[in-house]
């Protein structure tokens, strides 16, 4: 209905016109319509921008000057119709739309007959000539201005035009300020001549400047068009070669991800934005159908998007040129070329960035990945990198074969990727080992949470050669609050506590259940919580049996330090032992421990009197008096019917003074045992056994996992003997089954302490043990598994 408005009014004044041009004209008066309606055509063609945003703002022309320019000759109406008349030619021209080319021409034809009716109303009134044309200038100007906004306001969808402005209050001013001007002096220009000279002498004089200007605006929007054409061609096509394959997450980009797919995606990105700034238009895509009514297309090869670059402008902006198309093909085909180059080089990339059993990325993508997150990351946006260790997979690797081995590192592989987020990373770093990313955290207890979803998902039982395993997994877990100087470090905090984990279950942790340990290197929030547990008095232990393999029966206790943080939930033994060192808090760690194993050890010898030691964990350095040796004297004579003993990891008598060694001797003079813990562990020597006076000597699962193995039954006997000359006892650590320890009985070992006879328990749980079952040190099947931890 509109446009049948703009039509009707554009064919009723050009109608006119010709009819009163044809019935009322001489050739002088053809001649000037002639060269009326052709700068009419030049004069619409320059394009005034309303708004901020180029192409995107509305745009009026100007070639309603032509009327002053004709009035002595043509009636005003009758001057409107032949503008109306040369901008339907030169829009239909350009654009080839007969249906934009009458829209246009209505749209001049009705503000132009604005423009004549001020005129005609100001005519007989006592206005200068100079008023008059500039009130008919505003009447124009503000008619085509507002009819344009009523037609985008119905005919456009929202367009983003960024901070700009779709109308600038400052170009309406000048703009509409400077027609009316323009159209005065155009005025001014024409009077001389009307006394002195014919009307139409007059109007020529008037039209020739016009024409003149108009062509020159036209030779100079040209210029600008080709030189924009080629800065954007040549800034686009710099664009797009630069152009790489991160896929970013939140702000972090990772190298890790390369595809064809994700290529398409940023290839296309880039391809719109250098459309809109090297054509100039309102609005460019891709997509599969090719252009329509007021758009241009280059067809496309760069993937699933879409096969056509479509640009499109609004229908008064300019028309397209051919210019235009072959910019805009120039850019498509640099597109698919630099899409087909980085396709086949992200292939050899993937290849070489990707693990070839699971298809995860390896070692150096991972590398690159963490380190461009970190540096990518706002500052408070924290992450944490989780090592994950599948435990035993060389003992399921042996006895499996090598085809099953790869059947479960390939869906842990799977397993991990699907649980992790959209925005998180997952690799395969080593044989048995992955590592995660998790980005996005905004804090510590997030990120557990997240490790316990993915321990809990991965560690789900799977069928490998119709036998169910289940996966048992050790995840070190290193937390990151703000952007790191050496991103490594973190990794290494991973790392270290994933092997904490490790050698926990080889000294009598959990080893039948996948476990988290939290490094406490970088976060605040683990010192808070370990100082208050220790100074408010709140760690707690478990129990472990130690049983003679002579009478079967429990004869001592090792006790082992938990605390469960509620928020946090269960702290890494190893992570709480190394966080109370570093905050100076060990010794106040160790006599806490002292003290209420002893209370429960005098407890436990209530109900089963053969329950006659209690052993705790220190480092050698501590049993000095100014530490912990004194503390542990009185707690000593506190508890006559108990042996307390202290049990050194080997580690921490490698380097001792001769004031420790004699503490040592003074200790076993008043009946303290010492006992060599996890010995055989790490780098271990003779010298170990001699450089410290002791009582006991624990032998580390690590010496016992193969006893079918000749060479371990030969240490474990020439051990035995190294005892019995040194008189010290030997108690091996790690039995886990009936075998084990039937070969060990028949070594000749006296005691042993391993899963076999029971996992370490809370105090409640232990005595509940001892009250049904005694000093027994195997459990029933049935009653073993009833006992919760």
């Amino acid at each position: 209905m509109a446009f049948a408005v703009f039509a009707a009014t554009a064919l009723a004044l050009i109608g006119s016109a010709l009819i009163q041009l044809v019935l009322g004209g001489n050739a002088e008066h053809l001649f000037i319509a002639l060269t009326a309606v052709a700068i009419t055509g030049i004069l619409d063609i320059p394009r005034l921008r309303l708004g901020t945003v180029p192409h995107r703002s509305p745009v009026v022309s100007l070639p309603i000057v032509v009327v002053l320019a004709v009035d002595p000759v043509f009636a005003p109406l009758m001057s409107v119709g032949l503008v109306c008349l040369g901008v339907l030619i030169v829009v239909w021209v350009r654009a080839r739309r007969p249906e934009l080319a009458l829209y246009a021409a209505g749209l001049t034809g009705l503000g132009g007959a604005a423009f004549a009716g001020v005129l005609a109303l100001l005519a007989s009134l006592d206005v200068t000539a100079a008023g008059v044309a500039a009130a008919a200038a505003l009447a124009y100007f503000t008619t085509v201005v507002a009819l344009e906004a009523v037609r985008r306001r119905f005919d456009r969808t929202g367009l983003d035009l960024g901070p700009g402005r779709q109308y600038s209050v400052p170009r309406l001013v000048l703009i509409g300020g400077g027609f009316a001007g323009l159209c005065a002096l155009i005025s001014q220009w024409t009077h001389p001549f009307f006394d002195t000279r014919t009307d139409t002498l007059a109007t020529a004089v008037t039209l020739v400047p016009l024409a003149i200007v108009g062509g020159g605006t036209i030779l100079l929007v040209r210029a600008m068009s080709m030189r924009r054409r080629l800065a954007g061609v040549v800034d686009g096509v710099i664009d797009l070669n630069a152009t790489n394959h991160f896929v970013k997450s939140g702000g972090q980009a990772t190298p890790i991800t390369i595809s064809p797919a994700s290529s398409s995606v940023d290839l296309a990105s880039v391809l719109r934005r250098a459309a809109i700034a090297t054509v100039g238009v309102e609005s460019a895509g891709i997509r599969h159908e090719p252009a329509g009514l007021g758009e241009i297309d280059a067809p496309l090869s760069i993937g699933p998007l879409g096969q056509y670059l479509v640009a499109r402008r609004d229908v008064m902006d300019y028309p397209f040129t051919g210019d235009d198309r072959r910019a805009l093909q120039a850019l498509a085909h640099t597109a698919d070329v630099v899409y087909a180059a980085r396709e086949s080089i992200g292939g050899l990339t993937i290849r070489a960035n990707t693990d070839p059993l699971t298809g995860l990325p390896n070692y150096g993508a991972f590398q690159d990945a963490l380190a461009n997150i970190n540096d990518h990351r706002d500052y408070s946006e924290a992450l944490a990198v989780l090592f994950i260790d599948l435990d035993d997979f060389k003992r399921m690797n042996d006895r499996y074969g090598h085809q099953a081995g790869d059947e479960i590192l390939s869906e842990i592989g799977r397993r991990l990727s699907a649980v992790i987020r959209p925005y998180d990373v997952v690799a395969r770093v080593g044989g048995d080992e992955f590592v995660v990313i998790l980005t996005r955290l905004s804090s510590l207890a997030e990120a557990k949470l997240l490790a316990e979803n993915i321990m809990e998902a991965t560690g789900e039982p799977l069928a490998v050669s119709g036998t169910v395993l289940n996966p048992i997994l050790s995840i070190g877990l290193a937390y990151s609050a703000h952007r790191e100087t050496d991103v490594n470090q973190l990794l290494r905090d991973a790392d270290r506590s994933m092997l904490a984990i490790k050698k926990s279950r080889r000294r009598g942790g959990p080893a039948n259940e996948s476990s988290i340990n939290i490094s406490g290197h970088r976060s605040s929030q683990m010192n808070d919580i370990v100082a208050r547990a220790i100074d408010e008095d709140l760690l707690e232990l478990a129990f472990q049996p130690i049983v003679s393999l002579v009478t079967g029966q429990i004869w001592a206790f090792e006790a082992l330090v938990r605390y469960s943080d509620p928020e946090l939930g269960p702290l890494s033994p190893p992570s709480l032992v190394e966080k109370a060192k570093s905050l100076g808090r060990l010794d106040a760690l160790t006599r806490q421990v002292a003290l209420k194993a002893m209370a429960a050890a005098a407890d436990f010898r209530l109900i089963e009197p053969r329950i006659v030691c209690m052993t705790i964990n220190v480092e050698a350095g501590q049993i000095l008096p100014q530490r912990v040796g004194s503390f542990v004297e009185e707690l000593a004579d506190r508890y006559p019917g108990i042996s307390l003993c202290l049990e050194l990891n080997e580690r921490s008598v490698a380097r001792v003074s001769t004031a420790v060694r004699a503490q040592a001797d003074h200790l076993r003079d008043i009946g303290i045992m010492i006992a060599l813990d996890d010995y055989g562990s790490q780098d271990s020597s003779v010298d170990a056994l001699v450089r410290m006076p002791m009582d006991i000597l624990k032998i580390d699962k690590s010496l016992v996992d193969d006893l079918d193995d000749v060479r371990q039954r030969e240490v474990l006997t020439a051990l035995q003997g190294f005892g019995d000359n040194l008189e010290y006892s030997m108690i091996v650590e790690g039995v886990e089954n009936e075998a084990m320890a039937t070969h060990l009985s028949a070594l000749g070992i006296r005691s042993a302490q391993g899963f076999h006879y029971g996992v370490p328990r809370s105090f409640e749980k232990t005595l509940a043990r001892l009250e049904e079952f005694g000093a027994a040190a195997v459990l029933p099947v049935r009653a073993a598994s009833e006992l919760p931890l």
